[in-house]
């Protein structure tokens, strides 16, 4: 292999980190909405504005379209085609809380009673092996379309305050307060991407194997008890996570 077919590989590895590096702007700026009102800039903009090549950017935008964020419309340029709304990090709050000004969350609730907890579900509640709990599964649905697939277990008493109609139009944690007799306290929280089960994949209806993003929370009362232990499989596609940190200083 000559030197100059060597080198080959080499830039379009180049080429493509610098398309992604493109894209990940990109993304962002769709994302807030600066495109909203009309197309993106042209590619030769695209390409002064982020000094890189024409080649380059049209990668980008191929990155940006495979995701579902954009198309390619003939005669009118690239256009945002995906909307995400946003789920704040830095406020414990239920789903229609945080959306409130997105639209309407409906709640289908697919499951609600009782069920024997899982040995570290139990643990993690506090409760002796071989305990009930009480099993929630909500299908969320924002504006008709679905959102996330949330499963939930409940500390045994306050799953058995609740009324599943109610669940159908109210967050869990308003009604996890009422039972309880006082305000929520604190979560505990990761945040991972999954692939989609078949199970979840119908549900949300997404591929089989689809990226989505599960939340893991477990949430305690005021006094410290815990109470709720969430699952919630979100559609990447509908919705970004966001947050302000604030660093402690020593």
């Amino acid at each position: 292999m000559t030197s100059e077919n060597a080198a080959r590989p080499a830039a379009r590895r180049l080429r493509a980190d610098r398309a992604r590096q493109v894209a990940d702007v990109l993304r962002r700026q769709v994302l807030d909405e600066v495109y909203k009102a009309g197309p993106l800039p042209h590619e030769d903009r695209l390409a002064e504005e982020f000094g890189a090549s024409r080649n380059t950017v049209r990668e980008a935008l191929d990155l940006l379209r495979g995701e579902g964020l954009v198309r390619r419309v003939p005669g009118a340029g690239t256009l945002v085609v995906a909307e995400k709304v946003p789920h704040g990090l830095d406020r414990l709050a239920g789903l229609a809380e945080t959306l409130h000004e997105h639209g309407e969350v409906v709640n289908e609730v697919r499951a609600f009673g009782p069920v024997r907890a899982p040995g570290p579900v139990a643990r993690r509640f506090g409760l002796p092996d071989g305990s009930d709990v009480f099993y929630v599964e909500r299908l969320r649905r924002l504006n008709g379309l679905p959102l996330s697939l949330d499963l939930t277990y409940l500390a045994p008493d306050v799953g058995a305050a609740l009324d599943p109609a109610e669940l159908a139009h109210r967050d869990v944690f308003r009604l996890i307060e009422e039972a309880a007799g006082q305000p929520l306290g604190h979560a505990d929280i990761s945040l991972e991407a999954v692939n989609a089960d078949p199970h979840s994949a119908t549900v949300l209806e997404v591929p089989r194997g689809a990226a989505l993003l599960m939340l893991e929370r477990l949430t305690r009362l005021a006094d410290g008890r815990p109470v709720d232990l969430e699952y919630v499989r979100f559609r990447g596609d509908r919705l970004t996570m966001r947050g302000r940190l604030l660093r402690d200083l020593p």
